[in-house]
């Protein structure tokens, strides 16, 4: 009985003592890069995810007696130009990538800072338990990333942007860990609210030159009189879409039954002579030698037109007959 009066003063006292005498501290240690990877400025939107490291030590004179209860609430920054929705990242060309960060897998939940309304930061609770005194307890959160599609303007190269972070919290000790967590962050706790400056997070994208091809439109010369003693023109069109900025190259082969360089169309082993060109006055040879005679073009992130002029020029009469040729285009970029 003697004993057990002894440990109920003990106790007593020890619910007296006072909390300055532990210490809760808590940090963000570290976050990872937040890699979006290449996007394709056409395509679908793209998915990545980061790290956020943390850490709470609880420590003091009583701390092996006393357990600790923490709400902590981590802020990510808003991006170089103080936005948050959307956040972007920027390429030497001073060209901004549309991106978000988001606290959950569906992403429908932008991580924000603490005392903003529209965007507000990730909160959660930690403890320590008695016996725990010097002890940590580390754990990580996850980051979600998205860039969202319809960014087709977007031009070849590498973004990159930081965010800063940051950690708020505050923490209840209570004697043999009967407790529980502050009702928030930033107040109604027994200690805090502070708030630690964390690492900054790295965002970094690449876009690559794409293009590709839609179609082509055939080049119908129609009925032609079989004296051929005239020039004859038509017209036909190639689309295409390239990345914004991408330079690129069409070209056009001989065809199917050139004779060295002269292009040819085809009928029971007849042959009718034609030409195809870059330009209206029929000038410009249309070939596939890169640099030389194809054409040449930037992207605009839209599908671009480009007119390709034919010409069947005075020749020889030919046969009657259905006359044709097959012509491969290249797209160099």
């Amino acid at each position: 009985m003697k004993w057990l009066a002894l440990i109920v003063l003990l106790l007593g006292a020890l619910a007296c003592a006072p909390r300055a005498q532990a210490t809760t501290t808590c940090s963000i240690t570290s976050v990872t890069a937040l890699a979006l990877g290449p996007v394709d400025p056409t395509g679908s939107f793209v998915d990545a995810s980061a790290t956020l490291n943390y850490q709470c030590t609880y420590s003091g004179l009583l701390g092996n007696l006393y357990g600790t209860f923490v709400t902590a609430c981590a802020s990510v920054s808003a991006d170089d130009q103080g936005s948050f929705a959307p956040r972007t990242v920027v390429n030497a060309s001073n060209d901004r990538m549309a991106y978000q960060v988001y606290q959950d897998a569906g992403r429908t939940t932008i991580w924000g800072t603490l005392g903003n309304a529209s965007y507000p930061p990730r909160v959660w609770n930690t403890s320590i338990g008695i016996l725990s005194n010097g002890a940590q307890v580390t754990g990580s959160l996850n980051v979600y990333g998205r860039v969202p599609a319809g960014q087709s303007t977007l031009s070849p190269g590498s973004y990159a942007g930081s965010l800063s972070t940051s950690l708020t919290y505050s923490y209840n000790e209570a004697l043999l860990s009967i407790g529980t967590p502050p009702a928030a962050c930033n107040g109604g706790g027994t200690g805090g609210p502070l708030t630690a400056a964390g690492p900054t997070m790295n965002v970094t994208a690449s876009v690559a030159a794409r293009c590709t091809f839609g179609t082509a439109t055939d080049l119908l010369f129609g009925n032609v009189p079989g004296l051929l003693t005239v020039a004859t023109d038509q017209t036909s069109l190639l689309r295409v879409t390239c990345t914004n900025r991408a330079p690129f190259q069409l070209g056009l082969d001989n065809g199917a039954n050139a004779s060295g360089a002269q292009r040819r169309m085809g009928s029971a082993g007849q042959y009718v002579n034609y030409e195809l060109y870059r330009d209206s006055a029929r000038t410009q040879r249309w070939g596939n030698t890169l640099n030389s005679d194809t054409y040449a073009g930037t992207g605009s992130g839209s599908e671009q037109t480009v007119t390709v002029y034919g010409r069947v020029p005075p020749q020889a009469a030919a046969m009657a007959g259905t006359y044709s040729d097959l012509i491969t285009v290249t797209v160099t970029y």
